[in-house]
């Protein structure tokens, strides 16, 4: 079954050669190559939560932990989740990840 990326369920069209690009630009979710496969999505299209500047509710969003409380209540979120399963789901890009263990690394040394 194909998944949904998160411009296909809000129907935002601000994905590449979406009808609102002129008006509102390319969400960085659907730009994010390095976010690719995520969630079984396109770019970060599966994975919106982890990507700055994403457009919710009509305003620009922050980081990941600016707007997890946020994305935590999405239906979107949600869904991807429930279909992704416990195991296969991911909340964050691997650089992300990696960001966290360096930081976490620095600080026990």
């Amino acid at each position: 079954m194909k998944r949904q990326n998160c411009w296909e369920f809000f129907r935002c069209g601000r994905e590449i050669g979406g009808e609102k690009v002129s008006e509102l630009g390319v969400c960085p979710a659907a730009a994010d190559t390095s976010a690719d496969g995520l969630n079984n999505g396109i770019n970060g299209g599966r994975i919106c939560w982890a990507i700055a500047g994403t457009l919710c509710d009509g305003e620009v969003q922050g980081t990941f932990a600016e707007k997890h409380l946020f994305c935590g209540n999405c239906e979107f979120y949600k869904k991807v989740r429930a279909e992704e399963g416990f195991l296969e789901y991911r909340i964050l890009k691997p650089e992300q990840y990696n960001a966290i263990n360096h930081r976490k690394h620095r600080v026990f040394k």
